[in-house]
């Protein structure tokens, strides 16, 4: 196997979504605007996914209740995947597809951010929640991929990564994820207080 056309091959559509990435600034801003409204008007974030996008809405959850850079409050987040009793009952007792939206509608209100995760933007149950989530009133983005699917079209705010590499966009809904955090770090923790690697 010729290891190194195929890294090269990587990195190459890798650089190409990296230019996206930067055309993207003023909606990363827009967003992580919109979740610094919510945490300081007494909301939280919501996230779901399947697969890898529900580690991804896991690792992001962390990073809020946690820390990302700098020392601060904990910010509250609850990533929607994490309660196997939950997520097994809802799935043997009614369906798959309703999981996050069962949840959404116990948790969201009009204050929350509510983050669905899907690298095709088909996933039925990550719809259903973001759809519950606007209903509820609450903020919805969406983190897509592809053509961005039907999760897009619903969501108040999406990015669509333009690739059918499905790695490559879980990276760059991590480096979206990130960069949100950072922002949000940077307006609620302390300059001066970077954590220790």
């Amino acid at each position: 196997m010729n290891f190194e056309g195929f890294i090269n091959e990587y990195i190459t559509e890798l650089d190409s979504l990296l230019s996206w990435l930067r055309k993207e600034s003023e909606k990363i801003g827009i967003c992580s605007a919109k979740i610094i409204k919510a945490l300081e008007e007494g909301g939280k974030v919501l996230l779901f996914g399947c697969g890898g996008s529900a580690a991804d809405a896991q690792h992001i959850a962390a990073e809020l209740i946690g820390r990302f850079k700098r020392e601060r409050k904990p910010l509250p987040a609850i990533a929607l995947t994490t309660n196997t009793s939950i997520l097994t009952a809802l799935s043997n007792d009614y369906s798959f597809d309703i999981v996050f939206a069962r949840q959404v509608e116990a948790l969201a209100t009009e204050k929350d951010v509510v983050i669905g995760i899907s690298t095709s933007g088909k996933s039925k149950s990550v719809i259903e929640g973001v759809k519950t989530g606007k209903r509820k009133g609450a903020y919805t983005i969406a983190l897509s991929g592809g053509e961005g699917g039907d999760l897009a079209k619903e969501a108040d705010l999406a990015f669509i990564v333009p690739s059918k590499n499905t790695p490559l966009i879980q990276t760059l809904h991590m480096m979206i994820g990130h960069l949100i955090c950072e922002i949000i770090d940077k307006h609620f923790g302390s300059e001066n207080e970077e954590k220790k690697a």
